[in-house]
């Protein structure tokens, strides 16, 4: 273990995962989504894809972790249980296209769906009809083969949400809750396929620390009366982050 913490604390680029997971917890704190979008596009740089998943997975269970017993008092649950089981039951297929991905690809993958998705929420794209149970339920197997896939379940989460009748609060609730549960399934999906190693973990313990401190932050600050900018200034820091993981892949 202390070898392994030295590896990690000399790993070339350790500063620039310290930082980009404050950013993302930062918005997480204050959007209530974007972790994701934010942080992998920068990791897949600087470590192997698998590695950038898990460090995401275990910095993301803690960083939200003060907020979640707020979040399941405030947000509905039928959804959410249909979001979450749904997910489980995709969550194995998009795993398995993450273990047999090419890293380049990956990469290249992570920065052109981040900007998909982040250009689908700035246009407003959404259902336009009833959100109904079989539209949650559907909503939760495109986000598990996504998540599984790429580490990016949230946005078909937020795109339909975007659709749904609930309040700011409700919504900003139930994405929070949502994406934790995922995090922890993720986490045993990883462990039962043997593919916890030593080094992500540790980095992912040492990135936590700003994470949470982000979320905190971002939490403090978030005011419903100006739902609207946060989510502009969340865009335009996903942006940054997924040109940069493009322009990463491609040059």
């Amino acid at each position: 273990m202390p070898d392994l913490l030295a590896q990690a604390l000399a790993l070339p680029g350790l500063g620039w995962l310290l930082i980009i997971a404050f950013i993302a917890g930062l918005v997480r704190g204050f959007a209530g989504f974007g972790t994701a979008l934010i942080f992998l596009p920068v990791a897949a740089q600087i470590i192997d894809p698998v590695w950038a998943v898990t460090v995401l997975i275990v910095m993301d269970l803690a960083g939200p972790a003060p907020a979640i017993p707020r979040a399941l008092k405030e947000g509905h649950p039928k959804d959410l249980l249909r979001l979450v089981v749904a997910t489980a039951l995709a969550l194995p297929f998009g795993m398995a296209v993450l273990f047999a991905v090419d890293p380049h690809l990956f990469k290249l993958a992570v920065s052109v769906i981040s900007l998909i998705m982040l250009a689908a929420l700035m246009a407003g794209k959404r259902f336009g009809g009833e959100v109904t149970p079989p539209i949650v339920w559907t909503t939760g197997g495109i986000a598990g083969l996504l998540g599984g896939a790429a580490g990016i379940p949230g946005p078909p989460v937020i795109l339909l949400y975007m659709a749904s009748s609930h309040p700011a609060r409700v919504i900003r609730a139930n994405t929070t809750a949502y994406l934790f549960f995922f995090d922890l399934m993720l986490l045993a999906g990883f462990f039962f396929a043997g593919r916890l190693a030593g080094m992500p973990l540790i980095l992912g313990a040492l990135v936590t620390l700003p994470n949470l401190l982000g979320n905190l932050v971002g939490g403090a600050v978030f005011n419903p009366r100006h739902e609207s900018r946060y989510r502009y200034v969340a865009y335009l820091i996903i942006a940054a982050s997924s040109m940069s993981g493009l322009y990463a892949a491609l040059f």
